[in-house]
């Protein structure tokens, strides 16, 4: 059954807030190749028995936005189940990564995301820590002043969404 693979160091970036995205102190995580997909028909479900696992849920299925978004309440886990898309993470002056099948990147709260582009068959999973609540902001000048004040409030996640409580992201949130 493909699972989990062996935590292999965590890729990270931080990103300034640019006056539209706030974006967040703790680091945007990108952890390559981190789910075993290997064979699999349903990479779909592989991706969601992994974060279900890990105490991460409200699954949901589907790309990424092609607008530059964030959540200010809550943090945010995206598995690449099938396929690939360039995604620029931390809003305009952020960065583009390319991520493919298997990959999974964890998103603190304030961090923009946007497709740049994506493969046909992209199919991406995306969770949320057991704690925070979901909300959607474009990067209004107002969303942005709430932004500010709300996400130093948002609860660290208990787990890793791919490793569990041992996994990278425990150490690099709480560093």
């Amino acid at each position: 059954m493909p699972t989990a693979k062996k935590a292999a160091a965590p890729v990270t970036f931080t990103f300034a807030d640019d006056g539209r995205i706030p974006n967040n102190p703790l680091p945007f995580v990108l952890y390559r190749a981190a789910i075993d997909l290997t064979g699999s028909p349903d990479p779909e479900r592989v991706v969601e028995k992994a974060f279900a696992a890990n105490g991460w849920g409200g699954l949901w299925r589907n790309g990424v936005y092609p607008y530059v978004h964030y959540h200010s309440m809550i943090h945010e886990a995206m598995g690449v189940a099938r396929g690939s898309a360039r995604v620029r993470f931390g809003g305009e002056k952020g960065k583009v990564i390319e991520i493919v099948a298997g990959d999974v990147v964890v998103l603190p709260a304030g961090t923009g995301h946007q497709r740049v582009t994506e493969s046909r068959e992209l199919m991406v999973i995306g969770a949320y820590p057991s704690t925070g609540k979901y909300n959607l902001c474009r990067g209004t000048k107002a969303e942005h002043a709430k932004a500010l004040a709300t996400i130093p409030h948002v609860p660290l996640p208990s787990t890793d969404p791919v490793f569990g409580p041992k996994g990278p992201l425990m150490a690099l949130w709480r560093a």
